[in-house]
């Protein structure tokens, strides 16, 4: 939402930096655009897809930004996901819109908490390619994109049914197979804790806190097949819980497990997360991507693959006890 008030800024002030014309009329070369916004994830049941349009009119843009019209298509829009098999159209999913109750205050300066969605209920295949195809009905404009799924790929380290160790000092190794049309991977090792009340032994929470490990190791390319080894340090491990725990002298908490969960995101996913992110020079202007016809956005795919429920052996559930980053927290 950030590149899309940049946007709105940009078509609200050029038009005064390029004309001394006192006259000029900011509103009148105004035009539809829409902005459009999905990943697509063959674990999940149901796609998303975020469609709204720029605005511009008389008066402060923040405050239209407040109201949901400003933004929305009441509906004009007639959504629909294919899935291509080459060149045979296997299926294609029509759209339905709902309303999702779940954006903070702050979140952006659009509307909250009510946000407009279309959705399908799609099973989605990693050998077929998916587009998306938007008809505007009032005006007849059309909105397309197209992209592949990120394919399942094969985790090598940790393996499944040996105990973890996170040694302070030491290093430890990930290892994965890259994923046909993978880009861009990133780690984290969620860890989960039982809290336990010291009052009232059977007030239990089971709570969990995430390590991100890396979020920018990148494939030489999207072929999938390259082997692919990732060195991270033990004492991370203890840092993390150190800085994400509180102290509480009032419960009792009991490790349990960690999950290792690799996320990883397709070739435009990660050029979009590339140009948006912050720039640490002095060069602050960056190129904007899109990869939508007739409007601008995103339409990609990612993928999570999950090594879940590994337990910590013996010397880390010690070391919880005694690391001077742990050792408060009740372990």
């Amino acid at each position: 939402m950030q590149y899309l008030k940049l946007f709105l800024f940009s078509l609200l002030f050029s038009p005064i930096l390029l004309s001394c014309n006192k006259d000029f009329d900011v509103n009148a070369q105004w035009k539809d655009i829409t902005v459009v916004y999905s990943l697509l994830d063959q674990n999940e049941d149901t796609t998303f897809i975020k469609i709204t349009k720029a605005y511009l009119g008389p008066g402060d843009a923040m405050q239209f930004a407040k109201i949901p019209d400003s933004s929305n298509y009441p509906d004009e829009l007639d959504v629909r996901l294919e899935e291509w098999d080459g060149t045979t159209l296997k299926h294609t999913f029509t759209c339905d819109t709902v309303t999702i109750h779940n954006k903070q205050a702050g979140d952006s300066i659009f509307y909250y908490p009510d946000q407009l969605m279309y959705f399908t209920l799609a099973s989605l295949n990693e050998n077929f390619q998916y587009k998306l195809n938007i008809l505007n009905k009032k005006t007849g404009k059309e909105i397309k994109a197209e992209t592949y799924l990120v394919h399942y790929f094969q985790i090598e380290k940790p393996l499944p049914y040996f105990k973890i160790d996170f040694k302070p000092g030491l290093n430890n190794e990930v290892k994965w197979i890259t994923a046909k049309t993978g880009r861009r991977y990133q780690l984290d090792i969620r860890f989960h804790y039982l809290e336990t009340l010291k009052a009232d032994t059977s007030q239990k929470t089971n709570k969990f806190v995430d390590w991100i490990v890396f979020n920018d190791i990148k494939s030489l390319d999207t072929l999938g097949g390259q082997e692919v080894s990732y060195y991270y340090p033990g004492d991370g491990f203890y840092n993390c819980l150190g800085n994400k725990i509180p102290v509480n002298p009032d419960v009792i908490r009991a490790a349990r497990y960690v999950d290792f969960i690799f996320s990883v995101a397709a070739d435009d996913l990660n050029t979009y997360m590339e140009v948006t992110e912050p720039s640490y020079t002095i060069v602050q202007e960056r190129p904007s991507f899109s990869n939508i016809t007739n409007g601008i956005g995103l339409f990609s795919s990612r993928f999570n693959n999950v090594m879940d429920s590994i337990r910590l052996n013996e010397n880390t559930l010690y070391e919880l006890t005694v690391n001077e980053k742990t050792k408060y927290l009740g372990f």
